[in-house]
């Protein structure tokens, strides 16, 4: 019994603050967003985007993730809108230095500019931005795998926020808020 009045107080606190679940629409007759059917509008809309080629290996990186998050059943046919990334920047932080000025770590910042375009209007346009660090081992190969998974990680990273950011602005687009009642 404590567990259901726990579960339904924090139903309800979610409820007041104003969340509202992506990708699933509220039927209109119906105080519940599940009612035993999924909508996929907004996944059917994020499969018409198209991503653009980004080039040096981190850039390889962030498309691979954006094609299986955006598109998982491969690139459109007719795609109806395109991602690019127009910036890469990546700054390098040497950090907790050793007696003889060399640094035990290294903290790396990845920025991404990207830009949705629809025919020749830009839909959408914003940064995303991951923080990621790494031991500098005695061994070089150890420092280079560390280097290697920090960057795939922090490719991860940015391509998970573009799509959430990308499902947010057709969220919005298709009207399934709670406006909509």
């Amino acid at each position: 019994m404590k567990n259901f009045l726990l579960l339904l107080a924090v139903s309800l606190m979610v409820q007041a603050c104003g969340f509202e679940p992506l990708y699933v629409q509220r039927e209109k007759s119906s105080k519940w967003y599940f009612n035993d059917k999924f909508d996929s509008s907004i996944s059917e809309e994020m499969a018409k985007v198209k991503v653009n080629p980004i080039p040096d290996r981190f850039g390889q990186l962030v498309r691979n993730q954006l094609l299986d998050l955006l598109t998982p059943k491969g690139a459109p046919k007719k795609p109806q809108y395109r991602l690019e990334v127009v910036h890469v920047d990546r700054q390098v932080t040497q950090q907790a230095m050793r007696r003889d000025i060399t640094a035990t770590s290294e903290r790396v910042s990845y920025k991404v500019r990207y830009e949705l375009w629809e025919g020749t209007k830009v839909k959408l346009r914003s940064d995303s931005i991951a923080f990621v660090s790494y031991d500098i081992m005695a061994n070089p190969y150890s420092t280079t795998m560390a280097h290697k998974k920090t960057e795939s990680d922090a490719a991860k990273i940015i391509a998970n926020d573009i799509a959430l950011r990308l499902g947010a602005y057709f969220h919005k687009k298709l009207g399934k808020g709670i406006s909509e009642q």
